[in-house]
């Protein structure tokens, strides 16, 4: 089981970037995936999520109406659009597959991508 994060970068604040999170291997379809973020010094903490099942979909507060998590199922891949972007967004992005519980919780997730930057300048 392998995740790959990609699309990070840097990109002025009220931009927008694009994460994805491809998935190989065994194929999870049970549940779904979700993002985090973590900067140095801080815990890694809950950003979006997607129910691959029934398309259900949870956010941070820090984040609802500016992130949108998807996914195509056929591409075993899971995407994160972010808008309007801030500089405290700033950080690693990592994905994770989800295994049942608290969507919110990290310790509810396995199988955690290898994390991508994103920075946001002022």
């Amino acid at each position: 089981v392998q995740l790959q994060a990609s699309g990070g970068g840097l990109v002025q604040a009220g931009g927008s970037l694009r994460l994805s999170c491809e998935a190989s291997g065994r194929t999870f379809r049970r549940y779904g995936m979700g993002w985090f973020r973590q900067t140095p010094g801080k815990e890694r903490e809950f950003v979006a999520a997607i129910n691959w099942s029934v398309g259900s979909t949870y956010y941070a507060d820090s984040v609802q109406g500016r992130f949108t998590v998807s996914s195509d199922n056929a591409k075993n891949t899971t995407y994160l659009q972010m808008n309007s972007l801030k500089p405290e967004d700033t950080a690693v992005y990592y994905c994770a597959v989800f295994r049942g519980g608290n969507w919110y919780s990290k310790y509810n997730y396995n199988y955690w991508g290898q994390g991508t930057l994103v920075t946001v300048s002022s």
